[in-house]
């Protein structure tokens, strides 16, 4: 298998183990499972299901973001506990997933169930040197470790633009660099609020994911990915601190889902230029919105329009009248190693239905249950 490798700027071969530790960003539950949701998901499922074709097993932790600013924000909004507001979207999410057949998470931790985890992280990042206490907070020092975008690449106007637009608080008078990043804050009066040896407060963004994927995988894990949008700051910033914790590397391959757009901007809640999965199941079938979404390459990024559910719900069909069978199997397997092409791969299906042959053994490795 071939697979695009972000740091590397490259499609390079992926040659795990038996065993491939993954780790893919999550939800932060404050609003329903949408297109850009479905498609980060179900992109890194295409991928466990042909590495358990292959022989392999899969381990992929997802985490929870269930304390930052988007949901205290919003639970602040609509005058609910956030953990409250946490567990009911996460039910609305974890119905979503299972309404489109992605296959369950290894682990699914909450940022809450890893304060321990988290405040030793920081103390691990403290005593290596590379983080500083200014204003009731720790924040890391990107001067202080020079392999700084060794995974976005960016430059550093690239970097501060994304900062700022992306909750990076460019602005922050008590940090030594607007790039520099916080690992630990003051809580406001209304927000959740733990002890540290830094005075109390909540975690920052970034260091949970890298407390998590410590805790629950290992100090180095074969692919991180999420959606394009979490290249800068996120996962530049996961993988200086890890590093700088550990004197290992976080990610031998760093896989990122392009967005998902609609009326030429990215489909996201920020904007509110959403569609829904639960509304479009109510319409489609679950498995035809599966394949709407996943006849798209996972790196490039496409528009949603009122064409997609027709067209996929009329290739579900054919698939499904063409019957069991193992046809267009080996072609499909050979388009996803080579950099997960599921266009490719689904184009094989429609080939071997289109001649009368049963596609179900295909279908199902892209996840596709015909029954």
């Amino acid at each position: 298998m071939r697979l695009y490798d972000t740091a590397r700027d490259s499609v390079v071969a992926f040659e795990p183990g038996r065993i491939v530790t993954m780790y893919t960003c999550g939800i932060t539950p404050y609003d329903s499972t949408h297109l850009g949701h479905a498609a980060t998901y179900l992109g890194y499922d295409v991928l466990q299901r042909r590495l358990r074709d292959l022989g392999h097993e899969t381990r992929c932790v997802r985490n929870i973001t269930d304390v930052d600013d988007s949901i205290l924000g919003k639970a602040r909004e609509i005058g609910v506990h956030y953990l409250d507001l946490a567990a009911a979207e996460v039910a609305r999410f974890d119905r979503d997933m299972v309404t489109l057949n992605t296959l369950p998470s290894w682990a699914e931790p909450r940022a809450t169930s890893a304060i321990a985890d988290i405040r030793g992280f920081i103390g691990m990042v403290l005593d290596e040197g590379y983080a500083y206490q200014a204003g009731g907070a720790v924040y890391f020092e990107v001067a202080k470790f020079p392999k700084f975008g060794q995974v976005s690449h960016y430059s550093r106007s690239q970097m501060l633009e994304f900062a700022a637009e992306r909750g990076g608080n460019v602005d922050d008078p008590n940090k030594r660099d607007p790039l520099d990043f916080v690992l630990w804050q003051p809580s406001e009066p209304d927000e959740p609020s733990w002890e540290s040896l830094w005075g109390p407060g909540r975690p920052g963004w970034h260091i949970e994911c890298s407390a998590l994927c410590l805790r629950e995988l290992d100090t180095t894990i074969d692919l991180h990915g999420g959606g394009a949008d979490l290249i800068f700051p996120h996962h530049e910033c996961e993988a200086a601190q890890s590093e700088a914790a550990t004197g290992e590397p976080l990610v031998r391959h760093w896989m990122h889902q392009a967005m998902v757009r609609m009326d030429g901007e990215k489909m996201s809640k920020s904007l509110g230029n959403l569609v829904f999965v639960s509304d479009l199941v109510e319409h489609w079938h679950p498995m035809a919105v599966r394949l709407a979404v996943i006849g798209h390459h996972y790196r490039d990024s496409w528009e949603w329009n009122d064409e997609l559910m027709p067209n996929a719900q009329e290739r579900f069909e054919r698939w499904r009248a063409a019957g069991n069978g193992s046809g267009g199997l080996d072609a499909a397997r050979a388009a996803l190693d080579d950099d997960l092409d599921t266009p490719g791969a689904i184009e094989a299906i429609d080939r071997a239905a289109q001649s009368g042959v049963g596609v179900s053994e295909a279908a199902a490795l892209l996840g596709v249950e015909l029954a």
